[in-house]
């Protein structure tokens, strides 16, 4: 495995060399218009329209497509190791049920916390599939493969080959840490907090000018953060639709009003809406704003919505439109996106158009 990986980033990195010294986002732009800051490219889950998700692989892939964050969605083990992965199951993107069949929770899930990180490692990863037909959730990306040992990394991993890329080709990408799903935690998170916190301060992470935003749907975790362990990076509320259920006991239709941002920017740096939220009428392919932008600037927020993805868009719309509207308009502050070499390609040809 160690074998591959090492194939994969020296690969990647030389073809991202290559492509960054064509479209770097700090020569792609020379209008005297350009805001001070210009929008950030999160590569969601990396590279993730590429390769499946949250593998070692598909991060070089992102960092090698231009990304300028790199996000890092982290569950607990058993054991209190911290492991990248969307969800806290393994059952969607992995072999899990072949191997530990019998590990299957009461709920018909198997939980990331009741593996430990050895256990964890044996798991091949694939592509995100539907469990009720077995198919690919996206069925033009990465094909599933018994050939290529994909593993889930632990942050630490994680941390150490964004930093090797950093030192390696001079360029300074950030990182953008979820912590996922709190509330399945009896102290509700607090712990998980703490260890994840601990090791970010191992790598420098730990204050504002850090290249580092951590992210959470639950805002008592966020607010822990800030007030408890006196943390200084950046923090950003995500804001789910309250049918997924979410945060217990948080209304997030709430959050999206001009009292919720209010509120919200007391504690937070931003937020991070379902891109939906920021529209009337989005599924139904209208790009008409809502308020939501609007107030969420006046009271300081930074705006990074999730998620663009090139093959899952309301009819109609193409991934330009939306990145458009989202940039010029809604003037978003960073944006989450499955494929890393189109939104940096976006955001260089309209991050400086006037309106």
């Amino acid at each position: 495995m160690r074998k591959f990986i090492n194939v994969t980033v020296v690969i990647l990195s030389l073809i991202g060399l290559q492509a960054c010294s064509l479209i770097s986002p700090d020569k792609s732009c020379v209008s005297k218009s350009c805001p001070k800051e210009k929008p950030i490219i999160i590569a969601h889950r990396g590279a993730s329209g590429y390769l499946p998700e949250h593998t070692l692989e598909a991060k070089t892939m992102a960092y090698a497509l231009g990304a300028d964050y790199i996000e890092q969605d982290v569950d607990l083990t058993k054991d209190d190791h911290i492991v990248v992965a969307h969800d806290p199951y393994l059952g969607t993107i992995s072999n899990v049920q072949e191997l530990y069949p019998e590990r299957i929770g009461k709920d018909g899930k198997y939980h990331i916390r009741d593996f430990t990180l050895a256990e964890i490692k044996k798991l091949t990863l694939h592509e995100r599939t539907d469990l009720k037909t077995g198919k690919a959730v996206y069925k033009d990306r990465f094909p599933n493969t018994t050939a290529i040992p994909f593993r889930m990394p632990t942050l630490r991993e994680e941390l150490e080959l964004i930093k090797g890329l950093n030192k390696s080709t001079g360029k300074d990408v950030g990182i953008y840490v979820e912590l996922k799903n709190p509330s399945i935690y009896k102290d509700h998170g607090k712990k998980f907090a703490d260890l994840t916190l601990k090791l970010l301060a191992e790598y420098g992470y730990t204050n504002e000018d850090s290249k580092c935003f951590i992210q959470c749907f639950d805002p008592y975790l966020l607010k822990y953060i800030k007030y408890d362990l006196k943390s200084k990076l950046r923090l950003i509320q995500l804001i789910a639709h309250n049918e997924w259920a979410e945060t217990p006991g948080i209304d997030y239709n709430e959050m999206l009003t001009q009292k919720g941002l209010k509120e919200i920017s007391t504690y937070a740096y931003g937020i991070g809406p379902s891109i939906d939220q920021l529209f009337v009428n989005y599924a139904a392919g209208d790009l008409k704003l809502n308020n939501v932008a609007k107030w969420a600037h006046e009271y300081g927020l930074k705006i990074h919505p999730y998620t663009l993805r090139a093959d899952d868009l309301p009819k109609g719309l193409t991934y330009e439109q939306v990145i458009r509207v989202l940039l010029n308009e809604a003037k978003v502050d960073g944006l989450f996106t499955d494929f890393t070499d189109l939104g940096v390609k976006y955001r260089n040809k309209y991050c400086c158009q006037k309106k």
